[in-house]
């Protein structure tokens, strides 16, 4: 079985052995002045008995790209979901290279708000709205 691979060298294996090495491999792309994108190749692995990617994992990458982003503005320190929601505007076919764009709404002294926009080889394919918690310290 081969790695599924990003479009081009401008995108770096993001290193995960949670929950994402079981649903990655997953990619980031520094944008320079705008918060990274991440992506993923859509696999086998992916699909859910239509044929397509698993709405869950369209999901995943949403969420984890935004969660990262929200990290980042609180200084590498620990965020948590607060809310989350996805708007499903088309289907992701195995074999497309799937990515998130990430967006900072608004921020405040506790709270990160963003959107994203979720691309399927170009493609728009769905929405995602979210709320980030800063932490002081990790759950445990």
């Amino acid at each position: 079985m081969t790695t599924p691979t990003p479009p081009d060298d401008s995108w770096s294996p993001v290193e995960d052995q949670g929950f994402i090495h079981h649903v990655g491999p997953i990619y980031v792309r520094e944008t320079g002045d705008g918060p990274p994108w991440i992506g993923f190749r859509a696999a086998d692995h992916h699909k859910n008995l239509n044929g397509v990617v698993q709405g869950g994992m369209l999901m995943t990458l949403a969420d984890r790209g935004m969660g990262r982003v929200a990290r980042m503005r609180h200084g590498g320190n620990p965020v948590a979901t607060v809310s989350f929601s996805y708007d499903f505007l088309g289907a992701a076919r195995i074999g497309r290279f799937i990515d998130l764009r990430p967006t900072v709404t608004k921020e405040t002294g506790g709270l990160v708000f963003m959107q994203g926009e979720i691309f399927a080889d170009g493609d728009m394919i769905g929405r995602a709205h979210g709320v980030w918690k800063k932490l002081k310290r990790k759950p445990v």
